[in-house]
């Protein structure tokens, strides 16, 4: 009687760390889900970049945020011997290039507004140029003709020192 009293125990106590093992691999399996999920809602969210341009005396800094193809952030124009600005940005991207309304504040008047065109690379963004409608002055006459070219070359930049300049 001792003795299978003695094997029971011992079949309960052999169960119990069965048990135990496959809860464990459970929840690593648990944990392991949780990770991946948090991973590719981490993929899903915006990427911030920070740039800085330096043309002369002028400095231009400016900080994006793309959530899957949609662009918001600030740009600041720091001017030598004319008037700086500063304002937001919002718009999109397509393909490789941010299509951007830049709303900014200069001269003391708020409410201005620019389209603005960057083709973004590995090495920064580089500014459009083109023609602009005659009448608004605030729109590119036509989107096929816009130079990369000539214009304004930003390079990425440490994202603490543009936001203290956008402040």
């Amino acid at each position: 009687m001792k003795k299978t009293i003695v094997l029971g125990a011992f079949s309960v106590f052999l169960l119990n760390c069965n048990k135990k093992a496959e809860a464990s691999v459970a929840e690593t399996a648990q944990l392991d889900t949780a990770a991946t999920t948090e991973q590719s809602i981490d993929t899903l969210g915006a990427k911030s970049f920070c740039y800085m341009g330096v043309t002369g005396k002028d400095t231009v800094f400016v900080s994006i945020d793309d959530n899957l193809g949609t662009i918001t952030g600030k740009m600041a124009t720091k001017n030598s011997e004319k008037d700086s600005n500063k304002g937001e940005l919002t718009g999109f991207k397509s393909g490789d290039t941010l299509k951007l309304t830049y709303e900014f504040a200069s001269e003391g008047k708020t409410g201005n507004k620019n389209d603005m065109y960057f083709l973004q690379t590995k090495d920064g963004l580089s500014e459009g140029i083109g023609d602009r409608d005659p009448e608004t002055g605030t729109k590119y006459v036509n989107e096929n003709k816009i130079k990369y070219t000539g214009g304004r070359i930003l390079k990425p930049a440490d994202c603490n020192l543009v936001t203290k300049a956008l402040q």
